[in-house]
């Protein structure tokens, strides 16, 4: 099975065409340009450099959400419009699960955050599981469904599990030193290397929900943002004066 994927839900924009378990080409930026001036020249690049020929793209695994706002309608539209012309689903992908993924295997309790302004985080809390598998050794468990949370609530709950944990988004920068007040625990925060939003493990978490079921047809496809928007939040609060 053949996927694209990509994740323009944060400050990262990434796209990558992964082939069973095989990464064949990922491009990953995080720079000052907006996502959409980079992710259709991205997968141009990708298309190009592989010698791809979309038709032999099974699926679209695509971060669904939460994260930016204008960021997952251009990730969404550059899906809906590949999956429309090419007549294959699209795989919605949970943001903070697929942040967790980049940590695949880890022992110890994971924390994707991703700063949503507002004093929130878009968070989750995620474990890996042995099992008996050699193609996939390891379950990734949801412990904490993702969620936007004011950080203090999150770091409540993991003290409450009292686990060694690892940090990581881009949510680590802005609430670091809150962090080191408040946690009781052992924990750390995810290098540079895995610490940010990857297409790679996009579509690989995209692999394994296909596999369970999960798909939608680009007609059906739309982005998860978990609260409303800025205009939508303020039109509401005059609608209730």
């Amino acid at each position: 099975m053949k996927l694209l994927a990509l994740d323009s839900s944060g400050l990262v924009a990434s796209a990558a065409i992964v082939e069973n378990d095989v990464t064949i080409a990922e491009y990953t930026i995080n720079y000052k340009k907006t996502h959409s001036q980079t992710l259709l020249p991205m997968l141009d690049e990708l298309k190009r450099m592989t010698e791809l020929d979309l038709h032999t793209i099974d699926a679209i695994a695509v971060a669904a959400g939460p994260g930016s706002f204008t960021g997952l309608r251009i990730g969404s539209a550059t899906a809906k419009g590949l999956g429309l012309a090419l007549n294959i689903p699209i795989i919605p992908v949970p943001t903070a699960d697929a942040l967790a993924y980049n940590l695949y295997g880890s022992s110890a309790l994971i924390c994707p955050l991703m700063d949503a302004r507002r004093n929130q985080v878009y968070t989750g809390l995620y474990e890996f599981q042995k099992k008996d598998a050699v193609d996939a050794p390891y379950d990734m468990q949801i412990l904490q469904k993702q969620c936007a949370v004011d950080i203090s609530q999150i770091v409540e709950q993991i003290n409450a599990l009292g686990k060694e944990t690892i940090f990581l988004g881009d949510g680590v920068a802005v609430y670091r030193e809150k962090i080191a007040e408040m946690m009781q625990v052992k924990y750390s925060f995810a290098p540079a290397c895995c610490n940010r939003q990857r297409a790679a493990c996009v579509a690989a978490l995209g692999m394994v929900l296909y596999a369970d079921g999960v798909q939608q047809t680009a007609a059906e496809h739309a982005p998860d943002y978990l609260r409303l928007s800025q205009a939508e939040r303020e039109r509401a609060e005059k609608e209730s004066l």
